[in-house]
C-alpha cells in the first residue's frame, strides 16, 4: 500500500502539474543557460514525482532535435535533485518526538546534501570540459547496442492496484515538450488502452508543385495540383478499465482527488509501519538488528562494509524500480534508530545508482531511431551519480553530506518549523528564483548570483575559522554577537513562530481545559458556558482546581 500510494501520489501530480512541466521545456532559449537547465530539472521533477518521467520527456525532445544532449546533461543533473524531496517529505511525518525527528530527518537530507554537493562540483565541471557527454559518448560510439526489453519487477504486483485506479497517457506531455499543439487539448488520462493505427496512400490537394511528396508523385488537373501522401487514421478497439476513464471531470479535479486520497493513505502507512516497527524491535530483537546492519566487518576488511551497503541500496531500488520508494521506507528506520545514518547514506548512494540501472535498462527498451539518444542520457545519470560517489565517499573525511545533514538535524529537532522553511526555500524558492533569473538573461542572472555565492563563501569561512582558529580573525569576527539576535539565531524566530500558533491554537487549548469549556453541575457532569465569549476572557495558563465530589485535583 506504501508502495502503491507513491506511484498514485507520482500519477496525481502529473495530473496537476504535467502540462506546466511541458512547457518549461519548451523555452529552448532559457534551457541553454546550464544553470537555468539544473533548476528547470529540480521544478519538473518536484510537479511530476518522478525522475524517470521527467528524463523521458528529456529523451523525447533530444530525439526530436528540440534539444541536444549537451544542454540535457544539467537537467539530467537537476532531476536527480527532484527526486530526493520525497524521503524528506517523508521524514516531516516523524516530528513528534524530537529525538526521533532528529535521526529521520538527518537520514533523509543526507540524500539531499548529496545531491547539491555533487551538482556543485560536477556541473561547473561539465560547463568547463564536458566530461560526462564526452565519456557517454565514447560508450556509445564503442558498442553496438542493441533494442530490448526493460523487465518488470515490483511493477507486476503494484500495477494491478495502481492501474485499476488511474492510468495516464505520458506521451502528451512528450507531445507538449515537443511544440505539438494538438497535445494542450488532450487529456493525460488514458480513455482507450487498445488502438489500431491504419497507414494508407491517398490523393491530396496541395498548393503547388514544391508540396508535392515527389517530382514523380506530382499530377496537374487545371488549377489543381494533385500528389500522393500516407495518411495514418487511428482506430479505438478497447476501453481502458480503470476507475475514471468515465468520470466527466478535468485533470486537475481528478489530480487533485488523487493526490489528496494517496498522501491520507501514504500518512497512514507510514504511522502504521512505525508502530509495527517500534512494536516489533524492542529489547533484544532490537538490539539484534541494530548490531547486524550497523557492524562493520572485523579488521581489515571494515571498510568493504560500506560498499556492500552500495550494492544492496542498489540491488533493493532496482526491485522496486524506484529511488523514492527506497529511500522513503528507510527513513522511519533511521528515526526509530534501527540504521545509523552512517549506514544509511551509502544505502541512499546505492539507490541512486540502482534507479539509473533501471533507466538504462528502460532506455534500451526504445526503438532504433531514439534508442541511442535515450541510452546516453541513462549513462550521464549513472555516470553523475557515480561521480559524485567518488567525490563523497570512499575517504571518510570527505563524507561531509552525514556531517551536513547531522548539523541540519540537530536544528530542526530543536524548531522544527526550520524543516518546512528548509523544505520550501531548497526545492521551491531557490530553484524559482534562478528560474526567474535566467529568464532575465545571464547577465542578470549572474549579476545577482555571483555577489550572493561570494558572500555565502566568506560566512562560510569564517564560520570554519571561529570554530578552529578564532585567533586568525580580528576580534569583531570572533563571533557575530555585533549583528541584531535574528541576524545569526534561530531564537527569536522561534518565539515568532510560537507567538503565531499559540494565538492560532489558543482557542483549542481553551476548550481542551474544564474551567474554561463550562461549569460542574451538581451530578458532577461539565456543563458548556452559554456564552461562548467567557471562553476566551479565561487565561489558559492559570492553575485550575476543580473539586468534584469532595475530590481535589489541579490541572495545570
Amino acid at each position: 500500500m506504501f508502495i502503491c500510494s507513491l506511484d498514485i501520489l507520482s500519477s496525481a501530480f502529473q495530473l496537476v502539474g504535467g502540462k506546466a512541466a511541458g512547457d518549461i521545456f519548451q523555452d529552448n532559449v532559457v534551457l541553454s543557460n546550464p544553470l537555468a537547465g539544473l533548476v528547470i530539472g529540480v521544478l519538473v521533477t518536484l510537479l511530476v514525482q518522478s525522475s524517470s518521467t521527467s528524463s523521458s520527456i528529456v529523451v523525447s525532445m533530444v530525439s526530436s532535435g528540440l534539444l541536444t544532449v549537451q544542454l540535457a546533461v544539467p537537467i539530467i543533473m537537476g532531476t536527480n535533485i527532484g527526486t530526493s524531496v520525497t524521503n524528506t517529505l517523508v521524514a516531516m511525518t516523524q516530528a513528534g518526538d524530537r529525538s526521533v525527528f532528529r535521526r529521520a530527518f538527518a537520514g533523509a537530507t543526507v540524500h539531499d546534501f548529496f545531491n547539491w554537493l555533487s551538482v556543485l562540483v560536477l556541473l561547473p565541471l561539465e560547463v568547463a570540459t564536458g566530461y560526462l557527454y564526452e565519456v557517454t559518448k565514447l560508450i556509445i560510439d564503442s558498442f553496438q547496442i542493441q533494442s530490448g526489453e526493460a523487465p518488470d519487477l515490483l511493477n507486476v504486483i503494484t500495477d494491478v492496484l495502481t492501474e485499476a485506479i488511474i492510468k495516464l497517457d505520458k506521451s502528451v506531455l512528450s507531445e507538449i515538450a515537443t511544440g505539438d499543439p494538438a497535445a494542450r487539448n488532450k487529456s493525460l488520462i488514458k480513455k482507450w488502452c487498445e488502438t489500431y493505427t491504419n497507414m494508407s496512400t491517398v490523393n491530396v490537394t496541395v498548393p503547388g508543385p514544391e508540396n508535392c511528396t515527389s517530382p514523380s508523385m506530382c499530377w496537374f488537373d487545371g488549377n489543381y495540383t494533385f500528389t500522393l501522401k500516407n495518411i495514418s487514421q487511428t482506430y479505438n478497439i478497447k476501453k481502458c478499465d480503470h476507475f475514471f476513464v468515465d468520470v466527466n471531470l478535468s485533470d486537475l479535479a481528478v489530480g487533485l482527488i488523487l493526490l489528496a486520497l494517496s498522501l491520507l493513505v501514504l500518512c497512514s502507512c507510514l504511522l502504521l509501519i512505525v508502530k509495527l516497527l517500534n512494536s516489533m524491535l524492542k529489547g533484544q530483537v532490537a538490539m539484534i538488528i541494530k548490531k547486524i546492519l550497523n557492524t562493520d566487518f572485523p579488521f581489515p576488511f571494515g571498510w568493504v562494509t560500506g560498499y556492500i551497503a552500495i550494492l544492496v541500496g542498489a540491488g533493493m531500488t532496482f526491485i522496486v524500480q524506484s529511488s523514492s520508494v527506497f529511500t522513503s521506507a528507510i527513513t522511519p528506520l533511521v528515526g526509530i534508530g534501527v540504521i545509523s545514518i552512517q549506514r544509511a547514506y551509502p544505502l541512499s548512494l546505492g539507490s541512486n545508482i540502482g534507479t539509473t540501472t533501471t533507466a538504462i535498462l528502460a532506455a534500451m527498451a526504445s526503438p532504433g531511431d531514439t534508442l541511442a539518444n535515450a541510452l546516453q542520457i541513462a549513462l550521464v545519470h549513472f555516470l553523475f551519480n557515480i561521480s559524485g560517489i567518488i567525490l563523497w565517499y570512499p575517504i571518510p573525511f570527505t563524507r561531509f553530506p552525514i556531517r551536513l545533514a547531522k548539523g541540519l538535524g540537530n536544528i530542526t529537532a530543536s524548531y522544527r518549523w526550520f524543516a518546512a522553511v528548509y523544505i520550501i526555500f531548497c526545492f521551491f524558492l531557490l530553484p524559482l528564483l534562478v528560474f526567474s533569473l535566467s529568464l532575465a538573461g545571464w547577465q542578470v542572472l549572474v549579476g545577482v548570483t555571483c555577489p550572493l555565492v561570494a558572500l555565502l563563501i566568506i560566512i562560510i569561512v569564517i564560520n570554519v575559522l571561529q570554530k578552529r582558529k578564532p585567533g586568525c580573525l580580528p576580534a569583531a569576527l570572533r563571533s557575530w554577537d555585533f549583528l541584531p539576535l535574528w541576524a545569526h539565531s534561530l531564537e527569536p524566530w522561534d518565539k515568532m513562530v510560537g507567538m503565531i500558533t499559540a494565538k492560532c491554537c489558543c482557542c483549542c487549548k481553551c476548550c481542551n481545559t474544564v474551567e474554561d469549556t463550562g461549569r460542574v453541575n451538581k451530578e458532577g457532569q461539565i456543563e458548556a458556558y452559554d456564552n461562548p465569549a467567557m471562553c476566551a476572557e479565561k487565561e489558559v495558563e492559570n492553575e485550575i482546581k476543580i473539586e468534584l465530589n469532595g475530590l481535589k485535583m489541579t490541572k495545570f
